[in-house]
């Protein structure tokens, strides 16, 4: 793997545009994903949560984009929520699963990376 963008930031609101900002040479889905993956450590880990963004070329032959957000907590695991049109939350992930070829999470004792691989 290639690591094409790697930086470190403050998981708040005002991240986010910043994100799509940064990602802005990288496709929609790419800049979409990484902002939702941002968007889940704010409200399940907590506003100001130090965050690692990684955004990294696979050496498949299928050419895929992995995008990575490493937070602190091993505790607080994403969950793919079946929502309703009346909720005002929980589609960030179902986005993610969406757009993506596969996600999924690796944890460490001392936190955790949440991960989905685009198509290039």
């Amino acid at each position: 793997m290639l690591t094409l963008l790697e930086f470190r930031l403050s998981a708040t609101p005002g991240a986010a545009p910043d994100l799509r900002h940064r990602l802005r040479d990288h496709g929609f889905d790419v800049r979409l994903c990484a902002t939702e993956l941002l968007t889940n450590v704010i409200a399940h880990v907590g506003e100001g949560t130090a965050v690692t963004v990684r955004v990294v070329a696979t050496a498949s032959r299928h050419g895929r984009t992995r995008v990575e957000v490493t937070d602190p907590d091993p505790r607080a695991l994403p969950v793919l929520l079946s929502v309703t049109g009346e909720q005002e939350s929980g589609r960030g992930l179902a986005l993610v699963d969406a757009l993506a070829e596969r996600w999924g999470v690796t944890q460490r004792a001392d936190g955790k990376t949440v991960w989905c691989e685009l198509r290039s």
